[in-house]
């Protein structure tokens, strides 16, 4: 069975509905698939329902925001119980951080010369969790750039002329979160975009044995060739997952096609094991 534990849909920056994604899985030749929205479970009651009519197994998850001394770090968690306090709780926290900053990002962006609204981008938008991707689809949307890869690399990347700063939860606290809700917390793409300085392997040590991080991705579009082994040797010696996810958004990022990259099925089994044994219901 072929599986891809990172995949996104329109309820946040995806362009497919839930049940849009579950049938292009199908037709991809996917056996399971995790949704894993930002910061949201909202899609993944009819993730689930489609799941069901065409034969894909639906793991339910999402991909945290969370930050690291400053820097951006996603936390994938999987199984994660939807109806846990806490956890939303602490979700909603994030989203109203991700709303609050869409005027200041509209503002810079009309001051570099591409006049924008907040309904602008609110168009784009196909749930609560608001993000760049949705001011980029603005961008493209009136024509002020050809894609979103553009208007990232020319005024939305962290620290560019249109970035403003969000709350996110610290990482080891949406670990602990993850964990609370009967959860699999694994790192999202750690080493991805020279990001491998902002996680080095001592510190990955230290999630593991101090914070009972399971998994690392290894093989994502973000990672190359080289980045993977170093990732994977780390990942065996410490006893973590290694898991391997498209992190697919629809037409968000064309070279991220389903089932580009895929995750083992014992991992998967694995996965669901440690979900279970946690008293929650992949």
């Amino acid at each position: 069975m072929r599986i891809d534990l990172h995949t996104h849909s329109l309820v946040s920056d995806g362009t497919d509905t839930p049940t849009q994604l579950v049938r292009k899985a199908a037709e991809a030749g996917l056996g399971a698939i995790a949704l894993t929205d930002h910061d949201t479970f909202d899609g993944l009651r009819e993730a689930k329902l489609a799941g069901q009519s065409v034969g894909v197994e639906v793991l339910g998850g999402l991909e945290m925001s969370t930050q690291l001394g400053g820097k951006s770090v996603h936390l994938l968690g999987y199984g994660c119980d939807p109806h846990d306090h806490a956890l939303l709780d602490e979700l909603a926290r994030v989203r109203v951080g991700r709303s609050d900053r869409v005027p200041a990002m509209v503002a810079k962006l009309t001051e570099l010369g591409m006049p924008l609204t907040v309904d602008d981008v609110l168009a784009q938008a196909g749930g609560a969790s608001l993000g760049r991707p949705h001011l980029a689809d603005a961008l493209v949307a009136k024509g002020y750039v050809s894609g979103r890869d553009e208007a990232f690399e020319l005024f939305l990347y962290e620290g560019g002329p249109a970035y403003v700063d969000r709350y996110s939860t610290p990482l080891t606290t949406a670990i602990d979160l993850v964990h609370g809700a009967r959860g699999v917390a694994v790192l999202a793409h750690p080493w991805g975009r020279g990001r491998r300085a902002d996680l080095p392997a001592p510190y990955l040590t230290e999630l593991a044995y101090e914070h009972r991080l399971d998994g690392v991705e290894v093989d994502h579009p973000d990672h190359d060739a080289e980045t993977r082994a170093a990732l994977r040797t780390l990942a065996s010696g410490l006893g973590l997952l290694a898991t391997g996810s498209s992190d697919y958004h629809g037409l968000g990022k064309t070279r991220n096609p389903l089932g580009v990259e895929t995750t083992p099925e014992e991992t998967y089994a694995e996965v669901v094991r440690r979900i279970r044994s946690r008293g929650g219901r992949p």
